[in-house]
């Protein structure tokens, strides 16, 4: 309890070296008192980790579902319904001639046999499909695109033997609508969770100013300055920022190894080889100083106020 007191007298020190030197001391003795309080250490990094954790996981789903969608339309296919009139030699010439474009990656050729036969076995309706008599079914072309999807889209429907293009867009713009909310949700999340973790620090370095208030009452009457005091707070906050950081992105990685396996079993139902990923190393960098910076924060804003309240008047 004495060594604030001690370092306050700093008289063989020069003024730079002294506020090096303590700056090196709080670093020392907020992580001192860290390990000495382990249970409260633990509980008051684990609330804030939870707290960075559900925001920044909110994220990473929104930026993996908009990649594994853009995976997706990638490799989509168009359906080219030709003219009835259109004949199967001109029909097997045209899916010649679209194999050989560079926007092309595939043609598949369905006969209206084919078309008729699909139908009879989705919808069941045989005796209506018999009741025709002739199969009112036209030839269709399912192209899959190796460039610009809706670029091909517009493309093929110039075609002179083409009667119906279908390129379902409106999923990939509700999808964006969806993400675009998604994102705006994760921002709001992360303002209101950034300030509870904010508020969790704040009120862990409120208890550990009130039992060392007689010892910060002394300080000022010996005329030591705001930022001698506040100091070794301001890095205890920082510690515990750190510290819920590196837990959030411990918790991310963990649940994101728990759902990589059954995550890439649904990519590959459609067609993607679409796998999980995590937060890049700079990002995860940005993390753990975003939380560390959140940290020093709400420690200077309680010390901040105590001080006001406890600076000695003159009379």
């Amino acid at each position: 309890m004495n060594e604030p007191i001690a370092r306050a007298r700093p008289a063989s020190r020069s003024r730079p070296g002294a506020w090096i030197d303590h700056h090196a001391y709080s670093v020392v003795a907020s992580l001192g008192r860290l390990f000495r309080r382990p249970w409260s250490t633990v509980l008051t990094i684990g609330v804030m980790a939870v707290a960075l954790a559900l925001p920044l996981g909110l994220w990473l789903v929104l930026s993996n579902v908009e990649r594994f969608a853009g995976d997706v339309q990638a490799s989509r296919q168009l359906t080219v319904f030709l003219h009835q009139a259109t004949d199967e030699t001109r029909v097997a010439g045209l899916a010649d001639e679209l194999r050989a474009r560079a926007d092309i990656g595939d043609v598949e050729h369905r006969t209206p046999a084919q078309g008729l036969e699909e139908l009879r076995e989705r919808s069941g309706l045989d005796e209506a499909i018999d009741a025709l008599g002739e199969n009112p079914l036209p030839h269709v072309l399912v192209v899959t695109p190796a460039g610009d999807e809706a670029l091909l889209a517009d493309s093929l429907r110039t075609l002179p033997e083409a009667e119906l293009v279908q390129h379902d867009a409106v999923w990939r713009q509700r999808l964006d609508g969806w993400l675009r909310f998604g994102g705006r949700v994760a921002w709001v999340l992360a303002a209101l969770l950034g300030l509870g973790a904010l508020l969790v620090v704040g009120n862990t370095v409120r208890l550990d100013i009130q039992s060392r208030r007689e010892e910060l009452g002394v300080l000022q009457l010996l005329g030591a300055s705001d930022g001698f005091i506040r100091r070794p707070f301001l890095y205890l906050g920082a510690w515990y920022g750190l510290g819920a950081g590196a837990l959030a992105l411990a918790l991310l990685t963990a649940a994101g190894a728990a759902l990589r396996a059954p995550l890439a079993e649904l990519a590959a139902s459609y067609g993607s080889s679409f796998a999980l990923q995590g937060f890049p190393p700079r990002q995860a960098l940005a993390v753990i100083a975003g939380a560390t910076v959140l940290g020093w924060l709400g420690a200077g804003a309680v010390t901040g106020h105590f001080l006001r309240q406890t600076r000695p008047t003159e009379t």
